[in-house]
């Protein structure tokens, strides 16, 4: 079963970057059915609130599925408790929605607590850890080349991005199975956004 789980991970390079204003995450946009490129504009950065968001590597339907059930759970967790929901809480929630049932995805959620700025990773048995720089996927280990070079605690998010850009650009190159576009979103305390095409072009 472990195999199996690990086979369906395949496929794609997602970074996460704690700044000294916010969280900076990119992704790739080839999704891949082993050695077919199944889509060259996959999304893989998603909004839970205006300040919590998820990058994904794995199954496209089970990623669907958990920001739908988060966003839900992001909204019912507001007016419950009347303050918004939590970057820890979030992962929390995932992490155990990860541990009960099979979604074969490992996560990423960032975002803002207050004035933080948090960065989770959160694995496929719903394993969570907390750090400042993280790479998933399958050329996670060629970003990192990239990010532990150039990457320094300290950061604004306007330094970071281009090292970001440049990591997931690198793993490209490397890993046949990361290509085609760059996705960039950034969360601050304003909220959630994400770059334009031609933002991430003059970047990189």
């Amino acid at each position: 079963m472990k195999e199996e789980k690990l086979e369906q991970l395949k496929g794609t390079t997602t970074v996460g970057l704690v700044c000294r204003d916010g969280v900076v995450l990119a992704t790739d946009s080839r999704a891949t059915m082993g050695y077919l490129v199944a889509s060259k504009k996959s999304k893989k950065i998603y909004s839970i609130t205006d300040r919590i968001a998820f990058t994904t590597a794995g199954g496209v339907a089970d990623t669907e599925q958990l920001v739908n059930m988060m966003r839900a759970e992001a909204g019912y967790y507001a007016m419950h408790e009347g303050t918004p929901m939590t970057v820890s809480a979030c992962a929390k929630m995932v992490s155990n929605l990860m541990n009960s049932y099979l979604y074969y995805a490992n996560l990423l959620v960032g975002g803002m607590d207050d004035d933080s700025p948090r960065l989770f990773f959160i694995d496929i048995d719903g394993g969570m850890i907390e750090e400042k720089m993280l790479a998933t996927g399958s050329g996670s280990s060629v970003a990192y080349g990239v990010l532990e070079t150039e990457f320094k605690e300290g950061m604004k998010t306007e330094e970071a991005i281009p090292v970001a850009i440049r990591a997931i650009k690198t793993a490209m190159k490397r890993d046949i199975a990361t290509g085609n576009e760059v996705l960039v979103a950034v969360v601050t305390k304003k909220g959630y956004r994400e770059l334009t095409p031609d933002e991430i072009k003059k970047l990189a």
